[in-house]
């Protein structure tokens, strides 16, 4: 138990962290895939709706094996079925791709307005700790955290948003993963990725998330 990322985490930066970065690798995760759906859903394929996967389920989006691997050590993911084949327009799989990144922007840039007003409020109305800095706290978390899930999942490799995105715009690059060794190519491509990239995004959100805020909001 004491092993565990939860515990480890909570010791070192206290449970008040844990509990932001918790709620919003759940938010960040079901309303990246809910973008995908309803971009789906919107350029003509139903396959979303039709599976059941247009909920606010956490379970639904990220399975149980990925809500465990969350509690264990701090990282998850999810999924949205669809079916490009329904999709308008020549380049409808890219678009729904894009959809999910950009919700994580626009959860960054929600996050960061509202970590600047609650400072300004709690300034205003002279809130107190820990209540004022645990609610900072929680708006940067869920900044640094949306910028680096938008990042990575623009990456080219599958199965990435960013895989989808450039098969689209260039055919060519799709062909590759789907030539005889195409599943292979991808794996290989996707680990090398998650090796040296992964871990250094998640070391980055969390001395991101750790950074004064006040400090940075001066400069």
């Amino acid at each position: 138990m004491s092993g565990w990322w939860l515990s480890t985490v909570a010791d070192v930066w206290g449970v008040a962290f844990v509990v932001s970065w918790l709620v919003w690798v759940v938010l960040a995760i079901v309303l990246h895939e809910l973008s995908h759906g309803w971009a789906a859903i919107r350029l003509g394929d139903e396959t979303p709706r039709a599976l059941g996967h247009m909920t606010w389920n956490p379970l639904v989006h990220m399975g149980g094996f990925s809500l465990i691997a969350l509690i264990l050590i701090g990282i998850a993911w999810g999924a949205m079925p669809v079916n490009p084949s329904r999709l308008r327009g020549r380049h409808g799989d890219a678009w729904v791709a894009l959809a999910g990144p950009a919700m994580n922007i626009l959860l960054a840039l929600i996050s960061f307005i509202g970590c600047v007003v609650w400072i300004l409020a709690a300034d205003r109305f002279q809130i107190r700790e820990p209540l004022s800095g645990n609610m900072a706290r929680f708006f940067w978390i869920g900044f640094f955290l949306n910028i680096v899930l938008a990042v990575f999942n623009l990456l080219p490799a599958p199965p990435l948003d960013g895989s989808r995105v450039a098969g689209s715009f260039v055919p060519a690059y799709r062909r590759l993963f789907e030539g005889p060794n195409g599943q292979w190519i991808g794996l290989g491509l996707f680990i090398m990725i998650f090796w040296f990239v992964s871990g250094r995004l998640f070391i980055f959100t969390m001395v991101g998330s750790l950074i004064p805020i006040n400090l940075v909001l001066v400069a």
